[in-house]
């Protein structure tokens, strides 16, 4: 890792062996080729993914080691795929061979979906059935050699896995609990989901509420601030993003009244156009400046991964010491270039594609 203070306010540890870790619960994601929809198609594209995994790539991709903390099947192929993509990521992975338990017993999660095209939107079908990661358990994992021997610079959390189970609830807020003892810096997606929710909703409510009391860095939209935290916003989706932005800034300074730990916020915006065109934009609130990229059209392969685009390219901007404006920049632009590849995660081949996609430059490379 970079020796060194950063040249903002948000400090980060230097001892440490990786620059992200992250919980997450692994599966594999199935895309028809060109656009095709689902229920017809007999060709299929497999990636392996996770929200939280799609976030670290974007720094791993920079040569930051990433680390992901999650289950694996005793001898399932499809672990041994996802542990193969992983490696070459530069993502190192911990975490235990699950005894399957017969036919059906535990499994990774299949994400099947595909990319929409034209006025035809995607469409998800997540089939998550004994999925493995929602058995995560505090006491496969040791926090003190992973905090505190090896280091992680930040510990990056998504509301996806912290609502996955009660086990996964609680694994995600040990894990948090440990990072911070040993000087770690904390950020929280919240990523609502309704389904994961449903009948958890006052347990789930205090435990993202103790994250967010630990986390530096907090990312969410005007939905997840609101069912996640009970901070009222502008209301999700529809409309003029751009004649929203100050109820946008209203909103995060209500978070932050609420969480006044909290050093860095991020918020993505987006408008459809069409199933390959968006509005995107980005506001953040970085060491009490404001940054907002007002929603400019951008075109898109596949939709799925920009916002964990966003969130790795502002993650791996505060880790390299970038001045907000320059960070939120970046994250702009790792969301926006993951939606040029059917991957839903950007993997940069140097900062410089990051920074031709910011500035509108598309012209070829020699």
């Amino acid at each position: 890792m970079k020796k060194g203070v950063n040249k903002v306010p948000l400090k980060l540890r230097q001892d440490c062996k990786y620059g992200l870790a992250a919980p997450t619960s692994m599966g594999v994601r199935i895309t028809p080729p060109n656009g095709a929809p689902v229920h017809t198609s007999n060709t299929y594209y497999m990636q392996a993914t996770s929200a939280e995994s799609n976030a670290v790539n974007v720094s791993a991709s920079l040569g930051v080691k990433g680390l992901v903390l999650t289950n694996f099947v005793e001898g399932s192929p499809i672990s041994q795929f996802i542990k193969s993509e992983l490696r070459r990521r530069n993502i190192d992975y911990i975490g235990p061979d699950l005894p399957q338990g017969g036919p059906w017993g535990y499994r990774h999660q299949f994400n099947i979906a595909d990319s929409g095209f034209g006025a035809r939107g995607p469409r998800v079908h997540n089939d998550r059935a004994g999925e493995v990661g929602r058995a995560l358990n505090p006491e496969d994992f040791d926090f003190h050699a992973i905090f505190g021997e090896d280091g992680a610079q930040i510990l990056h959390l998504s509301g996806l896995v912290a609502a996955l189970s009660p086990e996964a609830t609680a694994f995600c807020v040990s894990a948090a609990r440990s990072a911070k003892e040993h000087g770690s810096r904390l950020s929280f997606d919240l990523n609502y989901r309704a389904s994961f929710w449903k009948g958890r909703e006052e347990e789930l409510r205090k435990s993202f509420a103790e994250i967010t009391g630990m986390a530096d860095i907090l990312i969410g939209n005007e939905e997840d601030y609101q069912l996640c935290l009970g901070i009222e916003g502008p209301g999700a989706g529809g409309g003029n993003l751009a004649a929203q932005l100050d109820a946008f800034k209203d909103m995060i300074g209500s978070v932050r009244s609420a969480y006044p730990g909290v050093s860095v916020f991020g918020n993505t915006l987006r408008q459809v156009v069409s199933a390959g065109e968006h509005l995107w934009g980005a506001i953040t609130l970085y060491d009490d400046r404001w940054t907002t990229i007002e929603p400019r059209p951008i075109r898109v392969l596949d939709r799925i991964g920009g916002g964990d685009g966003f969130t790795g390219g502002l993650l791996y901007g505060i880790l390299s010491g970038m001045e907000p404006e320059k960070a939120t920049q970046f994250a702009w632009a790792s969301g926006a270039l993951a939606t040029t590849v059917l991957e839903d995660y950007a993997s940069p081949a140097d900062e410089a594609m990051v920074w031709s996609i910011y500035e509108g430059n598309a012209r070829v490379v020699r």
